[in-house]
């Protein structure tokens, strides 16, 4: 478990110090929550277009379901093993490039990883058999904003790569959970008529 530990510290200095000054507005804007919105009112705006409006209500209850148990899950793994960010741990934040507005405490696993994984995988199976190939600019997307957390200095590559795990397999079951919500609605209201 050491070597693991200690090859996670030097791929997180290594990586982290890939950044130059001249790109870090970048990778903070990338970091930024806030940063998705414009794409989130597209894939809102697709969703409705060729689902109608149920469904679309539907899926964005799911998805605020899904980013609410990634992140609360995130935060009780944070707690319960408390190890801490790279931006906080002696022997490891004197080498490495902190560019983030702030550091938190702990840092195993990363939400920003779940739930941007969580996301891309939830719609990558929703629109598979209308934009095939979207798939592949949301994984792109998550794992842009998953290294944005190692380049601003806040996660090692270990918090990155479970968080997307996680991440993926709550999209899964989420996108699973909406099938089963649309399926049920769809059923009840062809019987009403």
């Amino acid at each position: 478990m050491e070597k693991l530990a200690q090859l996670d510290k030097e791929l997180f200095l290594f990586l982290n110090n890939l950044g130059s000054e001249e790109w870090d507005w970048l990778w903070i804007a990338i970091s930024d929550k806030w940063m998705a919105i414009p794409l989130y009112a597209v894939l809102l705006y697709l969703i409705f277009r060729n689902f109608g409006w149920k469904p679309t209500l539907i899926t964005m209850v799911v998805v605020a379901l899904l980013i609410t148990a990634t992140d609360q899950l995130a935060n009780l793994f944070k707690h319960g093993f408390e190890r801490p960010r790279p931006c906080r741990q002696e022997g490891v934040m004197e080498y490495a490039r902190f560019v983030a507005v702030r550091c938190g405490r702990f840092g195993y696993f990363s939400a920003h990883a779940a739930n941007s994984m969580g996301v891309a995988v939830f719609l990558s199976l929703l629109f598979r058999k209308v934009y095939p190939k979207l798939f592949i600019f949301l994984l792109f997307w998550a794992a842009v904003v998953s290294y944005s957390r190692i380049y601003l200095g806040v996660h090692y590559p270990g918090d990155i790569i479970t968080g997307m795990a996680i991440g993926g397999l709550f999209g899964f079951g989420f996108y699973r959970l909406r099938q089963f919500l649309v399926a049920k609605i769809l059923k009840e209201n062809s019987a009403k008529a």
